[in-house]
């Protein structure tokens, strides 16, 4: 299933990536995973991101990981490939295999590793997005990447290419939804990129949300979603209150480790991490136990 101009909307997971207790790829898990996700009203599932902890996977992981995705949504929702690497070569690579194995859309990141000037950067992501048909989102995340890709830069992109159909933006700065609008209009999508900014996102003119809690808390995350997007504002900042303390877990440097330890403790899923991660240990562990429990406790009721 491709996505089309007018389905990038919606809140998509950034699926985490489970491994087993040799440190491979738990596809069985993976394949539960996703369809509970779908099931929960996600209409699309993102791997392998930051948070699938992709810079750790090999090329034939992920497109392993992409094989059982399709196979677990059966046509579902789309299959999103994050596109990331050091190399063009690779990501272009990556690209065409994401498309070969079924994939519906991409995600494409900046180079890893090498900061050039902008003409590098530019030249690297115009070969991914002319690497295949697929519809493309552009994933910006400064404070990760180093690179910081304006509106009227986007707008370049969205010139050359007509599969650019979406921009993730995880700046932190809601003012670059406002430009992105202004610039582009309805062209390109806008999605929120960090879990805390989804409200404001949303108030700016986002139409949808690359999630990373999601994974622990789907129905929560799609209902927080919607009434955000029907300007049910006091029913949205409800929820939003009680679940910002968690959300704030996407926007730290232990991101990946401390997600899926709000999955465990709601028993989907496991703390295991690729190394260079460890889980988190210490009074890391317990401040973050302690807001993950007493959040659960006071768990709202989302139906309706």
């Amino acid at each position: 299933m491709h996505l089309e101009h007018a389905t990038w909307r919606g809140v998509m997971p950034a699926i985490t990536t489970p491994f087993d207790a040799r440190g491979e790829i738990d596809h069985a898990f993976l394949a539960r995973h996703a369809a509970w996700l779908v099931e929960a009203g996600c209409t699309a599932i993102i791997a392998p991101g930051s948070l699938g902890e992709g810079s750790t996977l090999s090329h034939a992981e992920r497109v392993d990981l992409w094989r059982t995705l399709l196979q677990a949504v059966g046509g579902r929702v789309p299959i999103v490939a994050a596109i990331a690497s050091a190399s063009t070569r690779e990501a272009v690579a990556l690209a065409r295999d994401a498309a070969a194995t079924g994939c519906g859309g991409l995600m494409v990141l900046p180079p890893y590793v090498h900061k050039g000037p902008w003409a590098e950067v530019e030249a690297h992501m115009d070969a991914v997005f002319a690497a295949t048909r697929l519809p493309c989102m552009l994933y910006n995340n400064p404070h990760a990447y180093g690179v910081d890709i304006d509106a009227k830069q986007v707008a370049g992109f969205a010139a050359r290419h007509a599969n650019l159909h979406a921009a993730k933006d995880s700046s932190g700065d809601a003012r670059r939804t406002t430009s992105l609008r202004a610039e582009l209009g309805d062209r390109v999508a806008c999605f929120v990129g960090l879990d805390d900014m989804l409200v404001e996102g949303v108030a700016a003119g986002a139409v949808g949300w690359v999630a990373g809690l999601v994974n622990a808390l789907p129905h929560e995350s799609v209902r927080l979603f919607d009434l955000a997007r029907a300007g049910r504002m006091d029913e949205a900042t409800a929820l939003y209150r009680w679940f910002l303390p968690l959300l704030r877990m996407d926007t730290v440097p232990e991101f990946v480790q401390l997600i899926k330890l709000v999955q465990s403790e709601v028993g989907m899923g496991c703390e295991r991490v690729r190394g260079p991660r460890l889980p988190v240990s210490g009074p890391a562990r317990e401040a973050a136990l302690s807001t993950i429990r007493g959040a659960l406790a006071a768990r709202p009721s989302v139906a309706g």
